[in-house]
């Protein structure tokens, strides 16, 4: 059981939605994420727990890839994109509104427009808290690849622009209620964006200069003061260095370690805030058997934490 009162959930419940999903980006393997996480036995560490778990089975969001997807500007996949987010987001809305926390289990991290868009339809205050070596804040204008996945937060936030394509995405995030810890890989775009928009980022090397327990006590302090607001956790893989997670698709060297992963997945939990958690870019085709192995197990480990599991 938790030890710590669920400011915002009726009950100890948890639904978990997995998105085999892999057209935010151009490398195949990453909708095979959520098969592989459940396979190694997530559903049954939540029961032990002492959570109720809400699991409706994997969904083939292919029926849903247009016939034809062309280009719409720069970024690729659009419609794709547009129709599983749009799926997704629905998903997340009705376990919040029945008192359940929404796991996603991604896929890639365009999936979070999905995810953050249908927490907010339930949770109009609430906050982002994003776990990653990347931004992903590129708008349509700024991305290079086109690969959605690095965009999502431009969109939540209502600064990327209209795209006819992704009409459904509603601003639905204000820069106040988001915060990173963990980026390493940040485009010249991105870094201009946060600085305008004044949004508090904690790179590795504040995690470095500060420690993973004062960055994280900033982190929440700043998104949810005196745990006022619910929190949503996003939380991409890759924010971890590749020596503990290396079956991911855009691995960066100098992140996170194992234990400064899982605390800031304790520290969320110990607010009694968190509504909602994405775990994203597990890529079991990735690496040998022990490396994936290893990424899908501490995938496992991070939900284990942000949902109650303790040292002693």
């Amino acid at each position: 059981m938790s030890t710590y009162k669920l400011k915002f959930l009726p009950h100890q419940s948890v639904g978990v939605i997995a998105v085999p999903f892999s057209g935010g980006q151009k490398r195949e393997g990453v909708d095979h994420g959520p098969v592989k996480i459940v396979e190694f036995g997530l559903l049954d560490q939540l029961k032990e727990l002492g959570w109720s778990v809400h699991f409706d089975g994997h969904r083939d969001y292919t029926q849903l890839r247009p016939t034809s997807d062309p280009p719409v500007g720069k970024l690729l996949n659009t419609r794709y994109v547009s129709a599983v987010t749009e799926s997704v987001a629905a998903s997340v809305q009705a376990q919040l509104e029945k008192g359940s926390l929404a796991l996603t289990l991604g896929g890639d991290h365009s999936v979070a427009l999905g995810t953050f868009s249908g927490t907010a339809r339930v949770y109009p205050d609430a906050a982002l808290i994003w776990i990653d070596a990347h931004a992903d804040i590129n708008t349509p204008d700024t991305t290079d690849s086109g690969n959605i996945h690095g965009c999502p937060v431009s969109f939540l936030l209502g600064i990327a622009g209209h795209v006819e394509e992704l009409g459904w995405v509603k601003p639905c995030l204000t820069p106040d209620r988001l915060v990173y810890i963990g980026l390493r890989d940040v485009d010249a775009g991105e870094k201009k964006i946060l600085k305008e928009h004044g949004i508090k980022a904690f790179s590795m090397h504040e995690v470095d200069k500060y420690g993973i327990n004062k960055v994280v006590e900033m982190a929440i302090n700043h998104v949810s003061p005196g745990g006022s607001r619910p929190i949503h956790l996003s939380f991409d893989v890759d924010a971890l260095d590749p020596s503990v997670a290396p079956s991911t698709g855009t691995p960066v060297r100098g992140g996170l370690t194992f234990r400064e992963g899982h605390y800031i997945c304790e520290a969320v939990h110990e607010t009694g805030c968190l509504v909602a958690m994405d775990l994203m870019e597990v890529n079991p085709t990735l690496e040998d058997d022990e490396s994936v192995f290893q990424t899908v197990t501490i995938g496992c480990s991070l939900v284990r934490c942000a949902l109650g599991e303790t040292l002693l």
